[in-house]
């Protein structure tokens, strides 16, 4: 327990080296057991936390004594609850440890004994009742959030704080317990932890990206934005720390003076809240049969992934190199700079127009779309779900308990979903309107050329490469080239549609890279845009960087005319302002550019805040700039600590005055 703690849950006493033989043996037996990963369904879930506070560890215990009850005859059911059980009193007693902790501390050099005595008596409390205080609410999923931790879960959603969270903090605002500026305070002791995960574990290069979710609107449309939203948001302004995830989901009716603020915060250059179109996310996951009830109260997981909050199993997601296939029709189904294959589509001869062209490519992304699933039930389905069961996370789903199954097993109210992850929008628009403008429309060159041209990287083909790169380029609201970012996502997102998960849930697509894309250029050649092999492909749903140049409302009218209801899992769009955008005489107008992205469909918006000059100061003199946050993609961090490839991606995005 730190000194100046108000809420416990450390993560700095939990992890020991293996460096003693009954810690070596303990883990080579748990090793050969194996485990889940993220493509299992392991982590990046949000917990019933609605529910959680209401009832408590008692809550929840006396719920699993009732549901083994009802299900005396079933032996596995038996088993299964048994287990929960065994895993909330673990939890319980960790509630009691740390109450503890804070009375054997008392009296101790540098520790304020009122401190330890409010976690004591808020662990104490919260082990054997449901919370009645908000500082017991916060602390209840605060330790919760840390023994998922312990269990190697990470971006573990905090989900609607400032909903589920909301009653207790109105009543101890109206009895006098506590004040805002108290309130933020609590706020802050926890989301400052967020960070220990990278500091305590030693290699590790990530921090834990734990999602939070404010604002939002209700099932009848109502905005739910309240006080403890603004609170939420100055902790993290204050803070100041990649961890806390935040995301604002923005309806129709949110007040001018919430957006404001997540600006403010936006404008710190921390490049968080994420802002979420709340209409478009809703319409998005109602194409999957959810009830309408618990759509309205989804959340995010991870960097900006949907989840239906408490009610399916945990998210896992994917990539889909799309601009790769572009090397397949140029060589027939063969791959030229790398060893992968496509379909066979005939010679480049055979191709008269910009329909064939279109027609053979989308031959060869179907083909990829098989192989894509192919892989990831290979990746599934070898698991014995008896033998990988979530009896502790499985506690905190709606519907587990009564049913007396695991979430593995058939638990959860609905079934799980996983998010294909389609890269390079912004390349593949740009490819496909070079291909029809020089080609097809201009004569310039033959598709013969132009392969020779990408497997040559260009060397050669200087002027040819001059003209693709002039070909009209997405971003800048040409009709010309965004036709292409909207048949590129109505196509792929219709033939995911065509699966379904192992146990029959959706195959969501996404609009996200988390720097994907850095990796996936470099395995793929050169492009018809014009792009050089080996590098980035555009980053997520945005534009390729640096060929927006018409100013952001052009680039606004262009990214939003694809439809992201198709987009379950959400959408990136990083977009880079000078920090003057964020001034007060400035900020009204960016305000109103957000207000009519939303209006006319856009999904998401990130946005850095932090100017060229700087970014570039901080490459060259780390040692200035420890404390220097930034948007990376679906997440924010310490910007002297990302790798220089992708301070170079960050560096590179059109910065917008």
């Amino acid at each position: 327990i730190y000194k100046n703690d108000l809420i416990a849950g450390c993560q700095r006493s939990l992890y020991a080296k293996v460096d003693l033989p009954h810690r070596l043996e303990a883990y080579n037996l748990n090793e050969a057991f194996g485990t889940r990963n993220f493509l299992q369904n392991w982590d990046h879930y949000a917990p019933d936390y609605r529910h959680f506070i209401k009832v408590g560890i008692s809550g929840i215990l006396n719920e699993i004594e009732k549901s083994l009850k009802n299900h005396k005859d079933d032996p596995e059911k038996q088993e299964t609850l048994e287990n929960m059980k065994t895993a909330m009193l673990g939890f319980k007693a960790f509630a009691k440890n740390n109450a503890n902790s804070a009375k054997e501390l008392l009296g101790s050099d540098g520790y304020d004994s009122e401190r330890l005595q409010f976690i004591c008596d808020n662990c104490s409390f919260i082990a054997e009742n449901a919370p009645e205080t908000f500082a017991q609410g916060l602390q209840l999923i605060w330790l919760l959030h840390t023994c998922f931790v312990m269990e190697g879960r990470l971006a573990m959603a905090l989900g609607r704080m400032d909903q589920y969270l909301y009653d207790l903090y109105v009543s101890d605002v109206n009895s006098g317990r506590i004040t805002k500026d108290k309130a933020v305070e609590l706020l802050e002791n926890v989301f400052i932890k967020i960070l220990e995960y990278k500091n305590v574990c030693d290699g590790v290069e990530y921090d834990d990206v734990v999602n939070i979710c404010i604002g939002g609107s209700d099932v009848d449309g109502n905005c739910e934005v309240n006080e403890l939203s603004y609170c939420i948001l100055e902790a993290v302004k204050n803070c100041n720390i990649p961890g806390p995830n935040l995301s604002a989901r923005i309806c129709e009716n949110t007040p001018d003076e919430f957006l404001d603020e997540c600006l403010k915060v936006i404008g710190t250059g921390l490049g968080y809240p994420a802002l979420m179109n709340d209409e478009v996310n809703k319409k998005a996951l109602l194409r999957y049969g959810y009830d309408e009830k618990d759509v309205s109260d989804y959340c995010m997981v991870g960097c900006i992934e949907n989840f239906i909050t408490g009610k399916q199993m945990p998210w896992s997601d994917g990539r889909f190199d799309t601009p790769r296939y572009f090397e397949y029709i140029f060589h027939n189904g063969q791959g030229d700079f790398s060893i992968s294959v496509g379909v066979k589509t005939g010679e480049l001869s055979e191709i008269k127009s910009m329909d064939d062209f279109i027609e053979k490519f989308e031959k060869q992304l179907s083909v990829g779309v098989k192989k894509y699933m192919t892989s990831f039930y290979a990746k599934n389905m070898y698991i014995n779900e008896k033998n990988f069961t979530d009896p502790f996370l499985s506690c905190f789903d709606s519907t587990c308990i009564e049913r007396g199954l695991d979430m593995h097993n058939g638990g959860c109210k609905y079934p799980s979903a996983h998010g294909v992850c389609l890269m390079g929008v912004g390349t593949t628009a740009d490819s496909l309107a070079a291909i029809e403008k020089v080609v097809f429309v201009d004569n310039q060159a033959t598709l013969e050329e132009l392969r020779d041209a990408l497997d040559s990287n260009f060397e050669g083909y200087e002027d040819l490469r001059k003209k693709l790169l002039a070909a009209p380029k997405y971003g800048n609201n040409d009709p010309f080239v965004d036709k292409y970012a909207v048949w590129f996502l109505d196509f792929l997102a219709n033939e995911f549609d065509k699966f379904k998960t192992p146990d029959g849930g959706g195959v969501y697509v996404a609009m996200a890279a988390n720097t994907a894309n850095i990796n996936a250029g470099k395995i793929i050649q050169a492009t018809p845009d014009g792009r050089k092999e080996r590098e980035p492909l555009s980053d997520a749903a945005s534009p390729t960087y640096g060929r927006d140049v018409n100013g952001s409302t052009t680039t606004v009218l262009s990214i939003t005319k694809p439809d992201y209801t198709k987009v379950a899992t959400g959408s990136v769009i990083n977009q880079k302002y000078s920090p003057s955008m964020f001034s007060e005489e400035k900020r009204t107008k960016l305000l109103s550019l957000i207000k009519v992205y939303m209006k006319k469909g856009g999904q998401e918006m990130q946005i850095n805040a932090t100017s060229r000059k700087t970014l570039i100061d901080a490459m060259e003199h780390p040692e200035k700039y420890g404390d220097l946050v930034v948007r990376v993609s679906g997440f924010s961090a310490f910007y002297v600590t990302l790798g220089r490839d992708v301070q170079e991606d960050i560096l590179n995005r059109t910065q917008q005055e």
